[in-house]
């Protein structure tokens, strides 16, 4: 992609899953790499997050391309924490230019404790996200240099499901208030050449996926039809997307040849959101 070589970017959730793959494909143009992951379990959650085994690996895969990466433990609701993570990966590299915040949870299952459960994914899915760009936007105004932000949200931030559950609930309003997070930072930003832009993919291979939590999900549903998942089919008969899809429209969004865009929400979706 043109324009990536040299760059340096900031990726949350990178132990695993999308993050990685975003990790693995901007070394591969040219990238070095912050990363952050949380590397630890949340009680609310019902599955288990990325380890600090996972958080190794990717640094292995992003030194196998020949590319430096700074990767530290950091939970995205700590904005000091988040932002001390960042700090050492600028002093490392000196720059930033791309931001993806792709951090993100929801509980699968029955509800136990509703508002812990409203808030850990708020403060993950939503607050989490704008610690993530007020962590490195500074020094990316700084710099002059413009830049591109990409937001993973979801198909639940262009199109919601049925839910009554607290974690549902807040996923959904999580990842559709990325939509307006997103188009008011790349309006303000615009003039610096700072792109701003959310992805909304579908079902993805990864560990929010492909755990006992979410096969009792699916069980659930082929039984009974009557939960979070229930009814969710994409249009092209495609189950689900590996992260390397994602990763591989992402590595578009943020290069030279995607300049012009901005404040989009960008379906990456299988033909979901049009069911």
């Amino acid at each position: 992609m043109p324009g990536l070589e040299g760059r340096v970017a900031f990726i949350t959730g990178a132990a695993r899953g999308q993050g990685r793959a975003h990790a693995v494909r901007l070394a591969r143009e040219g990238c070095d790499i912050i990363a952050v992951d949380i590397c630890a379990d949340i009680p609310t959650m019902t599955y288990p997050n990325a380890s600090e085994a996972d958080l190794a690996e990717t640094v292995a895969l992003v030194e196998k391309e020949d590319r430096r990466i700074v990767a530290r433990k950091a939970d995205v609701r700590d904005y000091a924490g988040l932002k001390a993570a960042f700090d050492e990966g600028l002093a490392e590299f000196g720059r930033v230019d791309i931001v993806i915040a792709n951090a993100g949870i929801i509980r699968l299952g029955d509800e136990e404790d509703l508002l812990a459960e409203w808030q850990d994914v708020i403060d993950t899915n939503l607050t989490g996200v704008y610690h993530t760009i007020r962590a490195a936007l500074p020094a990316m105004r700084e710099a002059g240099r413009g830049g591109s932000i990409v937001i993973t949200s979801s198909t639940a931030g262009i199109k919601s499901s049925p839910a009554d559950q607290a974690s549902g609930l807040a996923y959904m309003a999580s990842k559709r208030g990325l939509v307006g997070l997103a188009q008011s930072l790349a309006g303000h930003l615009a003039k610096e050449w700072i792109r701003v832009n959310t992805i909304h993919p579908t079902g993805v291979m990864s560990g929010m996926t492909m755990n006992e939590a979410m096969a009792k999900q699916f069980e659930q549903a082929a039984a009974s039809g009557d939960n979070m998942i229930a009814g969710m089919q994409n249009a092209l008969p495609i189950e689900m997307l590996q992260p390397e899809d994602i990763a591989n429209a992402v590595a578009f969004l943020v290069s030279d040849e995607a300049k012009f865009i901005t404040g989009i929400a960008w379906p990456l979706d299988a033909g979901f959101t049009v069911r």
